[in-house]
């Protein structure tokens, strides 16, 4: 029996797996400085401010602040001052929150992302097999309700329901998150479902860890890559190759069984 007729849904990750940044985080602060008349921030400076200041920033407050009940643009208020001030740039109030409106709309756009092109005809393809498809994500709820739309994958035709970090207050790589994603899906069994995503740690652990099946992209060819081979994880470097694994399976299954 191949693996998709044992298959009742596919969850799939976001960014990395169904989509990518276009550019570099300072292209995007500088635009906005630029926009309401200061300097373009140092890249470099700017790159390792927001890392950090992110870091800590869902260390503190998780799930972009959903414990805390703290509004979703209050988060990123938080993150983005933080961010400027580490990389050695502190504005006034009123000019800082010009930059940051500027900001928090064009990441709430679809401005900062591409989409693979294998990602909508996969998901696609997974349905008309049948399937549920599951959004996974580290994410808050403007990917659900702007920006995966804006791109071209839409709930109901490319995916049936998100599981959204910054909405549930469950993030990978805890493995509940795994299990909201089964709840939703139907209470199916963990063996009915396969995982896609591009994190050993964030996707292919925990998704296992609960009984579900898991694959890893290598889009970008990383040197973790072979390591997770050797761990016994079955990578490939994209969906189409995923599409034809399992349809391969599906082909050899009905061949022996004609």
């Amino acid at each position: 029996m191949s693996m998709l007729s044992k298959l009742r849904c596919i969850t799939v990750d976001v960014t990395g797996t169904l989509i990518a940044y276009k550019g570099e985080l300072g292209d995007y602060y500088c635009m906005a400085a630029k926009a309401v008349g200061l300097a373009c921030p140092d890249y470099k400076r700017m790159h390792e401010g927001f890392k950090s200041a992110y870091t800590d920033m869902a260390k503190e407050y998780p799930c972009f602040g959903h414990a805390a009940k703290m509004s979703n643009i209050d988060w990123w208020r938080s993150c983005v001052k933080d961010s400027f001030i580490r990389a050695g740039y502190e504005y006034d109030n009123e000019t800082f929150e010009k930059v940051f409106k500027r900001i928090y709309s064009t990441f709430g756009s679809s401005a900062p992302y591409s989409v693979f092109p294998d990602s909508q005809p996969f998901l696609r393809w997974v349905r008309r097999k049948g399937l549920k498809v599951g959004i996974v994500s580290n994410a808050e709820y403007r990917y659900q309700d702007v920006i995966l739309p804006a791109l071209g994958l839409n709930q109901r035709s490319e995916w049936d329901f998100g599981v959204f970090s910054g909405i549930v207050g469950v993030e990978k790589p805890d493995p509940r998150i795994y299990e909201i994603a089964l709840e939703m899906a139907g209470n199916i069994a963990p063996d009915e479902a396969l995982h896609i995503g591009d994190s050993m740690r964030k996707d292919y652990i925990p998704a296992r860890s609960v009984g579900m099946r898991s694959i890893l992209l290598d889009r970008f060819k990383t040197s973790d890559a072979e390591s997770w081979r050797q761990s016994g994880a079955i990578v490939l470097p994209d969906l189409v190759a995923v599409q034809e694994l399992l349809t391969k399976e599906e082909t050899a299954n009905a061949a022996q069984e004609a």
